[in-house]
């Protein structure tokens, strides 16, 4: 049974007021309304005023919460909103091709919008210089999606393998919310941008995992791949950026910690002469 949107909205909200606030999921404005003749089925169906209730709730809590955030968490929470609100629809699709396209089309705006986030506040060359290649390459492949979903629109019913799709998309979902928000929550803005770009990727690649495994289109089937071989480069760069990154701020502490003892040891000599 796939995950329903009012429950996403309950694990979104409890998860990101762990340490920042709850964010409100946005209306699907999608631009692309090739697959909006045939709308998704799913196993959960929300009353429609359990739904209005959910979203007055989070609105709610929103208004308060945003204004104690940051400019740079501000803006990474509503873009891992949107991202989120247009994956979660994808991901109900019923046929799987179609819900990869759909939902990693969201995934990669969301990657872009984080990009031009980090080329607004980081200051890091390496990673100012990793977010104009994520825009670039991920516009590609947004056009790519966005072509492709013109011309195949989601099955009006659900098929023998639906659920087990929709079931790994909502597990690799839970993992990749929990972790984004730790990152964009670190203080320093090119960390923050490492540390959630980084999920983000190991979620683009579990999803195009789970596409070769569902998906049948020859097409969807070579970008999951391209996906995979692309984003686990990008991975291995943020993982050493990240460490490194760390390695030094623990040497600048030692250093700091050396000076300090040192001169308590100067001070006690000078005072025992």
């Amino acid at each position: 049974m796939f995950v329903s949107r009012r429950w996403i909205l309950l694990a979104t909200s409890v998860s990101t007021a762990l340490i920042l606030s709850a964010c409100q999921p946005t209306k699907d404005n999608d631009d692309t309304d090739s697959n909006a003749a045939t709308p998704p089925v799913t196993d959960i169906a929300d009353a429609p005023n359990d739904v209005d209730a959910d979203n007055e709730l989070v609105a709610g809590e929103n208004s308060a919460d945003e204004s104690q955030m940051t400019d740079i968490l501000r803006d990474y929470t509503r873009s891992m909103t949107r991202m989120h609100d247009e994956m979660m629809i994808g991901m109900g699709y019923n046929d799987p091709d179609t819900a990869f396209a759909k939902a990693m089309l969201g995934h990669h705006r969301g990657a872009v919008e984080m990009a031009k986030i980090q080329l607004k506040y980081g200051t890091d060359e390496e990673m100012r210089q990793l977010a104009q290649e994520i825009i670039a390459a991920q516009q590609v492949e947004i056009d790519i999606l966005n072509k492709w979903l013109a011309s195949h629109p989601d099955t009006a019913k659900p098929k023998p393998n639906t659920e087990a799709m929709q079931q790994a998309y909502a597990r690799s979902m839970d993992v990749l919310n929990g972790e984004m928000v730790l990152g964009i929550a670190d203080p320093v803005p090119d960390m923050s941008f490492a540390r959630g770009m980084l999920p983000h990727h190991i979620g683009a690649v579990e999803m195009a995992n789970i596409q070769l495994k569902y998906g049948t289109d020859e097409e969807m089937r070579q970008l999951a791949q391209d996906i995979i071989d692309g984003q686990q480069m990008e991975i291995a760069r943020m993982q050493q950026w990240i460490a490194d990154a760390n390695a030094n701020t623990d040497n600048k502490v030692e250093e700091t910690q050396s000076t300090s003892e040192a001169d308590n040891h100067q001070q006690s000599e000078q005072a025992a002469s």
